[in-house]
């Protein structure tokens, strides 16, 4: 298979003027590169559905999700689309912070406990495990209204369901 230098590939808006996803993207698969409001490169994925991998992205890392270039791939092949980010970290000359030291912020569920505040805290360390799940789904819930209200300044206009089951873990993700 061949593939598209970075360089050479377009950069597409993260959003569109419905702000949106491109609906396009939805269920293809390929490789992407996010860029941030600078075009500077944050992270290089791959996945089975574009579209749903950039949706997380945006929802975990808002400030660094502008720009996106992408790499379609007609047969999914875990080898290829790892041999095109490998490709693309090595054209790029380093590895993106999405992809070394800050890879849990963009690839991982956001975890609620650092949002906790002084008196939170101490009530979660008194209460028993119900009294815990239902504090941190109520933190989620704050967090949850924080960061739509983050996506919604940006001008998504895109419907985000999390995840409930992950909330009284203490943690909020897309579902």
């Amino acid at each position: 298979m061949t593939y598209s230098a970075l360089a050479d590939l377009p950069f597409w808006p993260y959003l569109n003027d419905a702000g949106d996803l491109n609906p396009d993207w939805q269920g293809k698969t390929g490789a992407y590169a996010i860029y941030d409001q600078q075009q500077a490169l944050q992270y290089i994925g791959y996945s089975r559905d574009v579209r749903a991998s950039l949706l997380q992205h945006l929802v975990r890392q808002v400030e660094n999700c502008y720009w996106v270039k992408l790499q379609w791939v007609e047969r999914p092949s875990r080898t290829v689309l790892e041999d095109i980010r490998q490709a693309w970290i090595a054209e790029n000359g380093a590895l993106p912070t999405g992809n070394g030291e800050d890879q849990a912020l963009w690839c991982q569920p956001i975890p609620v406990t650092p949002a906790l505040t002084e008196a939170e805290r101490l009530t979660f360390d008194q209460s028993d495990e119900l009294g815990q799940a239902k504090l941190l789904k109520t933190v989620a819930r704050r967090l949850e209204a924080e960061r739509l209200a983050q996506l919604q300044a940006r001008g998504a206009k895109l419907e985000i369901r999390f995840n409930p089951k992950l909330k009284e873990q203490g943690l909020l993700d897309v579902k």
